[in-house]
């Protein structure tokens, strides 16, 4: 935590800097106050100094203390959101603190009364609601993680800007890959796990904000009656099943989520338990590695969730990206999303249609969220207008065609957008479609959003107040008639308002009107006489409020249509979930067509059979540079090694594409079993439990790793938590070591993968001697990927061919990565010599040259070897065997002492 000392209070400060101090008290040093001075949110002390130093804006002085100048800098209200989101993005969290009274209001508690402020928000990474500070296609999570006495852990996790609310029960070993899968902006922890250096470690926390909290936080009885309370429930019985630990988690979340709104409802729906059982097990390592939604520089150009994605809505890439980072196990809800994606395949009308209508929808889960928090504006209202209305347009688009049947769930999102069967949120719909106008504000406090009609008295006072010069001109030409009076002229200044004036020389004519006259003398000057009458005044009391009361009234619109909103909330999110799943599933099916991706077969079943098979970034990749076409591969694996392999060895060249090659078959597993069709001719795909990749070479040195010891805490992982419905890829196993010791490591986890996890894996090597190992083994067989030589140049082929390869192409790989001529000529001769050592000569070096079988000296042959080697067995009588017998015998016995 960040550490501030506060400064001394001293009589000398302002009444202002002392309720700066006693509000930035309460606040704690953790976080930076936006302290609200007019149209300025201004920060002092140790806060002004930090910020200023993280948004590079000036450093200024206000006012002394202890005789020191106090520190100062500060941000427009109007621009406030970009500062916020560069300090968020910089790990700050910032209390903004509102005047909640105006000067006027204050200066009736005295004159030198300060105008009252209040911390109306914590702002925090895990949050966030603006639009401007959220990224449209992704989620915001934050979460919290408890741990039971018992040793149970439970993780709830929310995503404040749409009101997603859920929770999983989990063992210590599947908590690393359950918080990779969410990838939460802020994690709430209590403070002993904050401390347990074992348990840190093993999670991936980059890019995401602890906090510590204490552990009465995490009680579960006082998670329990907060969950009570907050969702009027007399028990949890009616909102799920929940472990002591979910419970605990999420009823320390919600009181941080409270604390983060100074007081207000989180406005959250009610939480759903997920289990653990339902997804398949993706680690960090693993996901890192496969670049699922984001590559290994943190990028997500470039990774899986980036090729595939084709959805047009920001709901809709949100939820692809959830159904990548956590693929399901239950394979009829598998074949039930497959459904969905082949339907909208097989009718590309009808898929376009529904795509142009998405097109025009908003992001109603956020809107509705921003109004429930008193966040939203206008243009969420409009939102949710233009949104609910497209539900309709998408049915009576699909009713057009009454013969074709969508499948279930498609069925199902289609039902669940239409408005027929809430006629509630259809009048709200219909009723936001007649108050809004075409463009609205952002704010409410600007007004200018209500359409003429709505509210009849919002019209005459707008009429008032853009009109205004027209009623005075009506009004001047209808005095002087009444006066006969040509030249009267009505006018206005500050002092008097509208009134009505005429030369001298006419005024005796307006004052002798006697007392019918509705002229009411008011100023007499040399240069003229001021009159004005009941009607104008009042004209000209309604022209002078009537900007103010219109934005009152709009206001009085805006927050009744707030409160159908907030009753309707959780029909609103549900909707919006349902429009996110078509965008999906039609998405998915746009890639699939242009892709050439084919609907795998998926089943419970222990084969994976992919023909074909190509890996969707590369060839993306590939077809952008104008490169040659991706070329495809088969695997075939099976956990019972009847049908195919358990284990495939693979070998070959460096830069061949054995990498590549494993990594396309661990990403078939995903896009299959999230529900979407795979990069391949054709794929059956027995479903996996567990995913397993140790690809490429990485160090920690946060924490005191070496590459090699990163690589056997990972290999270690796999051997002890794979299963025969795993799978796992594995890459150069043992290469950080020396030769002997690697090929040990390599060859002993081949062995214990094969007969004990039993998993389908695919492994990578460069020791040869494997290859031997494999040639022995029931249920493993050797591929290679092809090269070859021409003209003194390395050749890829990168296509995968049964058997071992025979050579390694190092030192051409080395030339064709730009080594001098000099260093490859070098290197190409100390190869000779090795080889030709290796296999030629007894003194061949200690360390064990690539694909090239280990070299052992035979011992000496014994007496006794030498005597059975010269033996003519078939010239022998019986006899002469039984005497040799003996002899043989006697030898051995004095050989053995």
């Amino acid at each position: 935590m960040t550490t501030q000392t506060k400064p001394e209070k001293a009589h000398k400060l302002t009444p202002m800097m002392e309720q700066f101090l006693a509000i930035k008290d309460g606040v704690g040093p953790e976080a930076v106050l936006f302290y609200r001075m007019g149209d300025f949110y201004e920060l002092f002390f140790d806060d002004a100094v930090r910020a200023a130093a993280a948004l590079d804006i000036a450093l200024t002085k206000r006012g002394k203390h202890l005789g020191e100048p106090i520190p100062m800098c500060g941000v427009p209200v109007h621009s406030s959101e970009v500062y916020l989101q560069r300090l968020i993005k910089k790990g700050f969290r910032v209390a903004v603190c509102e005047q909640t009274e105006s000067p006027a209001e204050a200066k009736k508690r005295g004159s030198k009364s300060v105008v009252r402020r209040e911390v109306v928000r914590l702002v925090t990474p895990g949050t966030l609601t603006e639009d401007s500070l959220l990224d449209a296609r992704g989620s915001n999570m934050i979460v919290a993680m408890s741990r039971t006495p018992a040793g149970g852990h439970g993780l709830a996790w929310a995503d404040v800007s749409d009101g997603t609310f859920k929770t999983v029960s989990a063992p210590a070993k599947d908590v690393p890959a359950q918080l990779a899968a969410l990838s939460p902006r802020e994690l709430v922890l209590p403070e002993a796990l904050y401390h347990d250096a074992d348990f840190m470690g093993d999670l991936s926390l980059d890019g995401i904000a602890l906090t510590p909290q204490p552990e009465t936080k995490f009680d579960v009885r006082a998670g329990e009656r907060r969950l009570s309370e907050r969702f009027k429930v007399g028990g949890l019985d009616g909102l799920g099943d929940f472990s002591n630990a979910e419970i605990a988690a999420a009823g320390a979340l919600l009181e941080y989520l409270q604390l983060t709104q100074a007081g207000a409802p989180v406005q959250l729906s009610a939480p759903k338990a997920s289990k653990t059982s339902g997804y398949l097990a993706i680690d960090p390592a693993t996901r890192a590695s496969l670049e699922i939604d984001r590559t290994q520089k943190g990028s997500r150009s470039g990774s899986l969730l980036s090729v595939i994605d084709r959805t047009v809505t920001g709901p809709g890439a949100r939820e692809l990206s959830v159904r990548l980072n956590r693929p399901l196990l239950d394979v009829d809800d598998i074949k039930a999303r497959l459904d969905a994606v082949s339907f909208f395949v097989e009718h590309e009308d009808m898929r376009r249609a529904l795509r142009g209508h998405l097109r025009g929808a908003g992001d109603m889960a956020r809107a509705a969220s921003r109004l429930a928090l008193g966040r939203g504006g206008p243009r969420d209202l409009k939102t949710l207008s233009e949104t609910l209305r497209l539900g309709e347009t998408i049915n009576a688009h699909f009713a057009q065609s009454p013969d074709i049947k969508p499948p279930a769930n498609v069925e199902r999102a289609l039902t669940g957008i239409s408005l027929a069967q809430e006629p509630d949120i259809a009048k709200l719909a219909r009723d936001l479609g007649k108050a809004l106008l075409p463009d609205v504000p952002m704010l409410a406090r600007d007004g200018g959003f209500v359409a003429t009609g709505w509210t009849p008295e919002i019209d005459k006072l707008k009429t008032l107040r853009d009109d205004s010069r027209r009623l005075i001109a009506g009004l001047q030409a209808e005095y002087a008639k009444l006066a006969e009076v040509s030249t009267l002229k009505i006018k206005h200044n500050n002092v008097l308002g509208y009134f009505i004036e005429v030369s001298p020389k006419h005024a005796d004519t307006m004052l002798s009107k006697g007392p019918e006259s509705p002229f009411i003398h008011k100023q007499t000057l040399v240069s003229g006489v001021r009159f004005t009458t009941v009607e104008l005044a009042d004209l000209d009391s309604q022209i002078a409020s009537a900007a103010e009361r219109v934005t009152a009234l709009e206001l009085e619109v805006f927050n009744g249509f707030v409160e159908r909103v907030i009753t309707h909330v959780e029909t609103i999110r549900g909707m919006a979930a349902y429009l996110a799943q078509l965008d999906v599933q039609a998405g998915w099916a746009l890639w699939a067509e242009e892709n050439r991706a084919v609907r795998p077969i998926v089943n419970d079943g222990p084969d994976f059979i992919i023909k074909g098979g190509r890996h969707p970034v590369v060839e993306d990749a590939l077809r952008k540079s104008g490169a040659p076409a991706f070329t495809a591969n088969d695997c075939a694996l099976s956990s019972d090694a009847n049908s195919a392999a358990r284990l495939t060895l693979i070998t070959g060249p460096n830069m061949a594409g054995k990498s590549t090659y494993l990594r396309q078959n661990a990403l078939m597993f995903i896009l299959a079993q999230a529900g979407g069709f795979v990069p391949a001719a054709s794929a059956e795909i027995g479903v996996a439990d567990r995913l397993f990749s140790r690809v490429g070479a990485s160090d920690d040195l946060s924490k005191g790793r070496s590459t090699f010891m990163t690589e056997m805490i990972e290999t270690a992982a796999i051997l002890n938590q794979s299963t025969e419905r795993s799978f796992v890829i594995l890459d150069e196993i043992g290469r950080g070591t020396s030769t002997f010791d690697g090929l040990s490591i390599a060859w002993a986890s081949v062995e214990h993968l094969l007969s004990v996890n039993k998993s389908r894996a695919l492994f990578a090597t460069h020791y040869h001697e494997l290859t031997e190992l494999i040639d022995g083994l029931d249920g493993a067989e050797n591929a290679s990927l092809r090269a070859k030589e021409w003209d003194g140049d390395l050749v890829f082929l990168h296509d995968v061919r049964p058997g071992a390869a025979d050579r390694s192409y190092g030192v051409q790989v080395a030339k064709l990565a730009g080594l001098p001529m000099a260093a490859v000529e070098r290197a190409r001769a100390v190869l000779e010599r090795l080889e030709s050592e290796s296999v030629n000569s007894a003194s061949a070096p200690v360390g064990l040259p690539l694909f090239t079988a280990a070299v052992t000296t035979p011992p000496e042959p014994s007496a006794l070897e030498l005597a059975l080697a010269r033996l003519d067995v078939d010239a022998l009588s019986p006899r002469q065997a039984l005497d040799l017998l003996y002899e043989l015998k006697v030898k051995a016995q004095e050989k053995i002492g």
